[in-house]
């Protein structure tokens, strides 16, 4: 379970230098300052790096049961985990009210 987690950071790690790098390529190859052969190189290293970086390799887990399922952007836990800590107060203000 935590081989997920570490995984799943280290993924996230990567994609991010990943972004950092694509923007500093789309803007050299945005600038018309630059030599057509340095633009040129930008574009290929650009058009190289869109095909290894892919955001659809991410899944948002919970940080307890390591649930691929989340309960919502907000929060980062699967919708038992949540249920569970309302039970037990560890979420001020909440409370389950179909009982």
């Amino acid at each position: 379970m935590k081989k997920l987690l570490v995984k799943d950071k280290k993924l996230r790690f990567k994609l991010t230098n990943l972004e950092k790098q694509h923007l500093v390529l789309k803007s050299i190859f945005k600038n018309l300052n630059f030599f057509t052969l340095i633009r040129w190189n930008a574009f290929m290293k650009l058009h190289n790096l869109a095909a290894s970086g892919n955001k659809n390799s991410l899944s948002n887990r919970c940080l307890h049961s390591i649930n691929r399922k989340r309960f919502n952007k907000l929060t980062n836990f699967s919708r038992h985990t949540f249920l569970k800590l309302i039970r037990s107060g560890q979420i001020t203000g909440l409370k389950k009210s179909s009982w």
